[in-house]
């Protein structure tokens, strides 16, 4: 992101950037204001639903894509809001259970919580909200700084549905590797991919640049399969960035940010 596009969208109050789930707004000169939301439909234990898991899976899950939304960013987690489209018991409680677990495994455990459930109607399939609103140092915000010859990068294999059986398992990006990842100065953007596959995400980076995706022929993964709730991420740095140890989650290099368009 140039920094006249920066100044632009500043002096309108707000920092939008296409291609990503989250909005960045000026707080003040040293600050920005950010905030991620996913929501979660008929993925639970009512009758309806269509992916039968426990419903703290669909809490931990859920919350877990806003989260990784708002700290890919550079931003501190400060709030979070949770509207639950079903009954408080026990859908409610399992929901807000899994959240918790989440919050816990991310080192948020007291994260402050604005929680609503449906207590009026009787539902037959799960409905899920969540927002996180976080804030950020101007000089720490990591959103544009792609530049042109940089590696781009897949940490975790995309998954999606019933595909996913536990949000520990050894093949999907948890909160942890994302901090670490945020520790290397090298790295530039960090994306979490969601349905629109990686694909999606890698092209609207390089539109943002001004550039062509240039595929790795070496890499295999699906580029326009969903990613469901964001079991990986993508991120930019140097083709030749060193990577510490980051146990046995899957690294891919899936191309190149090329020549100018």
């Amino acid at each position: 992101m140039t920094m006249n596009f920066l100044f632009l969208q500043e002096r309108r109050g707000k920092m939008g950037y296409h291609g990503r789930d989250v909005e960045v707004v000026s707080l003040n000169e040293a600050q920005y204001l950010v905030a991620a939301c996913d929501s979660c439909g008929a993925i639970g234990m009512k009758e309806l639903d269509v992916v039968r898991v426990p419903w703290s899976i669909t809490g931990r899950f859920t919350s877990r894509v806003a989260l990784l939304e708002v700290l890919s960013i550079g931003a501190i987690p400060q709030m979070i809001t949770i509207a639950i489209s079903n009954e408080p018991k026990p859908a409610g409680e399992e929901i807000l259970k899994g959240v918790r677990e989440e919050l816990k495994v991310m080192d948020l455990p007291s994260l402050p919580m604005a929680i609503s459930t449906e207590k009026n109607m009787l539902t037959e399939q799960t409905g899920l909200g969540i927002t996180v609103v976080g804030v950020c140092e101007k000089a720490k915000l990591r959103i544009g700084q792609s530049k042109p010859g940089d590696g781009i990068f897949c940490m975790g294999l995309p998954k999606v549905g019933p595909e996913i059986f536990s949000p520990d398992e050894p093949d999907i990006v948890q909160g942890d590797h994302l901090v670490k990842l945020l520790g290397y100065c090298a790295v530039h953007d960090i994306i979490p991919v969601g349905s629109q596959g990686i694909r999606g995400e890698v092209n609207a980076i390089a539109s943002i640049v001004g550039v062509e995706f240039m595929r790795e022929p070496k890499c295999e993964l699906n580029l326009e399969k969903s990613a469901g709730p964001s079991t990986c991420v993508i991120f930019t740095a140097p083709e030749n960035i060193q990577l510490g140890d980051f146990g046995t989650i899957p690294i891919c290099k899936v191309g190149r940010l090329g020549g100018i368009i």
